[in-house]
C-alpha cells in the first residue's frame, strides 16, 4: 500500500528502471537514458459506471509515451493515469 488511491478509472504505476548500458555495453549517462513505457500497477481506483476497473495491483504493463501525470511521493516517483492510457498488459 501506498498511501495513494487513484479515483475513477485512474491508476497509479511506477516506471521500470532505466537501462544503465546499451546491448553493446555503452555506459548510458542520466540525460541519455530513455524512459522506459513498461510499469507495475501500485494502486487502482474503483472504475466508474461507464468503465469498470480491469487492471489490478501487480499488473504489468505498457503504456502511452506521453500519457499521465508524474509525482514524486515519499521520496518516491509514480505516475497517474487513466486505465485507457495503458496500451497492453504483460504476462
Amino acid at each position: 500500500m501506498i498511501g495513494i488511491k487513484p479515483l475513477g478509472d485512474r491508476v497509479v504505476i511506477k516506471r521500470a528502471e532505466a537501462e544503465e548500458k546499451t546491448q553493446g555495453g555503452l555506459i548510458l549517462t542520466s540525460s541519455a537514458k530513455e524512459k522506459p513505457q513498461m510499469a507495475e500497477v501500485v494502486a487502482v481506483g474503483p472504475g466508474t459506471k461507464d468503465v469498470p476497473m480491469e487492471l489490478k495491483v501487480g499488473d504489468k504493463v505498457i503504456f502511452s509515451k506521453y500519457g499521465g501525470t508524474e509525482i514524486k511521493y515519499e521520496g518516491e516517483e509514480y505516475t497517474i493515469m487513466r486505465q485507457d492510457e495503458i496500451l497492453a498488459t504483460i504476462e
